[in-house]
């Protein structure tokens, strides 16, 4: 049943190990009789047998998993252990622009300046602004840039109106 979930290094270290028996089957003539032979019994073996060879040499040897070759490089490079874990994480570049909420003494600034940003006539603006709440904030533009939402946020939050970025 183990067999049956492998995983593709370990797929991909068995079709390699087995490339690899058959190089040395070509390529070793000075070999002993009793290395010859395992290799001729393990190169018949199929797939799935291989890797239960594979698991229950691991088990009574003791090898423990490695990390896949392309991943070694980077682990070994000082500069890799020295940078946060953060930076592995992309940041985050494109935003919608939510409005939460508004002062109301502020609502008429606000009104005309989602009618500038959005093109809309004024009584669109006007339900647009009037629908936005804490608990449901309305969408005001979508796919943005970083540098555009924090324009927009920073001239709706100078008119006293709350606006979320995600």
């Amino acid at each position: 049943m183990a067999a049956l979930r492998l995983s593709s290094s370990l797929a991909r270290t068995v079709v390699a190990r087995r490339a690899a028996i058959g190089q040395l089957r070509l390529n070793s003539t000075a070999a002993s009789a009793k290395i010859s032979t395992i290799v001729d019994q393990i190169s018949q073996l199929t797939l799935l047998e291989t890797a239960d060879l594979v698991a229950q040499l691991k088990e009574k040897l003791n090898i423990q998993d490695i990390a896949p070759v392309a991943a070694a490089p980077a682990a070994a490079s000082p500069a890799a252990d020295a940078a946060p874990a953060e930076e592995a994480v992309q940041e985050k570049t494109i935003f919608n622009i939510k409005l939460a909420s508004f002062d109301a003494a502020a609502k008429a600034k606000v009104i005309r300046e989602v009618k500038t940003l959005l093109a809309l006539n004024l009584v669109e603006a006007k339900k647009l602004v009037e629908s936005a709440t804490d608990a449901k904030p309305a969408l005001l533009k979508e796919g943005v840039t970083k540098e555009d939402a924090e324009k927009i946020k920073t001239t709706l939050e100078g008119l006293g109106a709350k606006v979320a970025l995600d």
